[in-house]
C-alpha cells in the first residue's frame, strides 16, 4: 500500500512551473474559489474542476507519483494550454498542499479521472513489458542498425577531419582574424558539423563563435576552447585506442546517443535540484538526485521542444524509492529513472558536505576522466555567502574565512542568491551545487540541522 498523507509544500509545487508566468498564474488559482469536486486517492492522484472563462469547468488531474516504469508527476487538463504543468494543475497542487479540508484524502476518483488513470496504467504496463522482453526493445533488424551506425560514424569522422583543418587554418592565420571574420564563419562550420551528424561538435563550434570580442582576455579563452575542441576531435579519430569508459565519453560529447546499460540500483533518491536551460531549439532539464543509502549522486536529463518544458518533473526535497540505471562514460553521473515503488516521501537526510579544497579536488579528479566536463556536483559544508572583496561579485567562504569559491556570474544576479543569504543570515550553511572552472553555482540549501531543502534554482 502506498503511503498516504504526504503532501508537497507550496515551494515544491511552484518549483515544477515551466516558467515565471505559469508560476504567477498558478499561484492565483491556488485558492478554493474556482475549484469544485476536488479529491485525492491513496495512489497519489489529485483531481478537481476549475471554473474558467467558458461554460464548462476545466477537468484537471495530477498523478503525483508518476508511473511505476519511470517518470515524474503527470498532468492532464482539458484547457488548451501547451505548458506542462499548466496553471490549473499548479493551482490544484497548491490547493492540495494546504491540507485535506480543500482536497480530501482517500476519495474514489470520478469517471473522467479514472479513465485517464487507467490509460496511464496500461501504458506503464506495456512499457515495462517491452523493457523486460529478451531483446530489451532492440531493433528488429540489428544488421540494418549496425550499417546505419557505421555510416554515421563515417560522416562524423569526415566532419572531425574537416574541423581539424579549420582549426589549423585559424591558428596559422592568428586569432585576430577570428574577430574580423565575425560569427558567420563559425555558424557555417557548425552547419557542416550538423551535416556530419555530430551535434556535439556543432554546439562547441557555436560556443567558439561567441568568444571573439566578448571582453578582455578573449584570445586566451578562445585558445583554451580551441584546444578542448581539438582534443575532442582527436579523441574521436583515435577512439579505438582509448579505454572503453573514455571512448564512451567521447561518443557522447560528439553527440551520439547512448542507452543506460548499467545495472539498476534501487535506493531512496533525494531530489536535490531541478532546473532548465534552453538553446533556442531544445529545452534541457537537469535533475540532481542523491542516494541516501548508496551515497551516490546521479543526474537525470530530459528534453522538450523549444518553448515546451520537458515532461519529467520531480519536486526538490522529496525522496523516491526507485531504481536507476547508469549511462556509460568516464564520469558515470548520468542515469535513467527506472521503476518507482510508491510515491515520493519526505526524509531527513542530506549529502555529507566537504570544504572548499575538497570540492576543487573532486572537480579536478573528474576532469582527468572527462576533460570536457563543465562542472561537478558537490555539497559544501559550513560556508557563508559573502561579497567578493576583490571582484565585486559573490562567493561562498568557509566559516573561518581562509578559503572561498566565487559564484558563477548568473548566480550572482539570480533570486536564489537572496534566498540563500536569507537562510544563512550570516551563519554557516550547507549548499549543494555545481563546481566548475567558471565558479560555483548554488542549487539547493537546507534550513537547520534536519530542515527542508530550499531550492536556489
Amino acid at each position: 500500500m502506498t503511503q498516504q498523507g504526504v503532501r508537497w509544500t507550496a515551494d515544491q509545487v511552484l518549483a515544477l512551473a515551466p516558467d515565471a508566468a505559469s508560476r504567477k498564474a498558478g499561484s492565483k488559482l491556488g485558492t478554493a474559489g474556482p475549484w469544485s469536486q476536488t479529491g485525492s486517492s491513496d495512489e497519489g492522484a489529485v483531481w478537481g474542476l476549475c471554473k474558467g472563462s467558458g461554460s464548462k469547468p476545466y477537468q484537471t488531474i495530477v498523478d503525483t507519483g508518476g508511473d511505476s516504469a519511470g517518470g515524474g508527476p503527470a498532468y492532464k487538463c482539458s484547457c488548451p494550454s501547451r505548458k506542462f504543468p499548466c496553471k490549473h494543475a499548479l493551482g490544484l497542487l497548491l490547493l492540495w498542499s494546504g491540507g485535506d479540508q480543500q482536497v480530501p484524502d482517500g476519495q474514489a476518483a470520478p469517471e473522467w479521472t479514472e479513465q485517464w488513470l487507467a490509460g496511464r496504467r496500461q501504458r506503464a504496463a506495456a512499457k515495462k513489458t517491452a523493457q523486460d522482453a529478451p531483446d530489451g526493445g532492440a531493433s528488429a533488424d540489428p544488421e540494418a542498425a549496425l550499417r546505419r551506425a557505421e555510416r554515421r560514424a563515417q560522416r562524423i569522422t569526415a566532419g572531425a577531419t574537416e574541423l581539424e583543418q579549420r582549426l589549423t587554418d585559424l591558428l596559422r592565420g592568428g586569432l585576430a582574424q577570428a574577430e574580423r571574420a565575425g560569427y558567420g564563419l563559425w555558424e557555417e562550420t557548425a552547419a557542416r558539423m550538423v551535416d556530419a551528424q555530430a551535434p556535439g561538435l556543432a554546439a562547441r563550434v557555436r560556443e567558439l563563435g561567441a568568444i571573439p570580442g566578448s571582453g578582455a582576455g578573449w584570445p586566451v579563452r578562445l585558445l583554451e576552447e580551441c584546444a578542448l575542441l581539438h582534443l575532442l576531435d582527436q579523441g574521436w579519430l583515435h577512439r579505438a585506442e582509448l579505454p572503453e569508459d573514455l571512448a564512451a565519453t567521447v561518443r557522447s560529447r560528439v553527440g551520439l546517443p547512448a542507452q543506460a546499460t548499467g545495472p539498476a540500483v534501487r535506493d531512496d533518491w533525494l531530489v536535490l535540484a531541478q532546473y532548465d536551460s534552453a538553446d533556442g531549439h531544445l529545452t534541457t532539464r537537469r535533475v540532481w538526485l542523491y542516494g541516501t543509502a548508496t551515497h551516490r549522486t546521479a543526474l537525470l536529463l530530459s528534453y522538450g521542444a523549444a518553448g515546451r518544458a520537458p515532461s519529467l518533473a520531480l519536486p526538490a526535497g522529496l525522496t523516491l524509492d526507485a531504481s536507476l540505471a547508469g549511462y556509460p562514460g568516464a564520469g558515470a553521473l548520468r542515469a535513467e529513472l527506472g521503476e518507482q515503488f510508491g510515491t515520493a516521501q519526505p526524509k531527513d537526510v542530506r549529502p555529507a558536505g566537504v570544504d572548499v579544497g575538497a570540492a576543487l579536488a573532486a572537480y579536478g579528479e573528474a576532469l582527468t576522466a572527462d576533460p570536457w566536463l563543465e562542472s561537478w556536483p558537490v555539497t559544501l559544508a559550513d560556508v557563508v555567502p559573502a561579497r567578493d572583496p576583490d571582484g565585486g561579485g559573490w562567493q561562498l567562504a568557509d566559516a573561518e574565512g581562509k578559503s572561498a569559491l566565487p559564484l558563477v556570474p548568473q548566480a550572482s544576479a539570480a533570486s536564489g542568491l537572496w534566498r540563500l543569504a536569507a537562510v544563512s543570515g550570516g551563519a554557516p550553511v550547507t549548499v549543494f551545487g555545481e563546481c566548475g572552472h567558471r565558479g560555483f553555482r548554488p542549487l539547493a540549501t537546507w534550513t537547520g540541522a534536519a530542515g527542508e531543502v530550499i531550492s536556489l534554482c
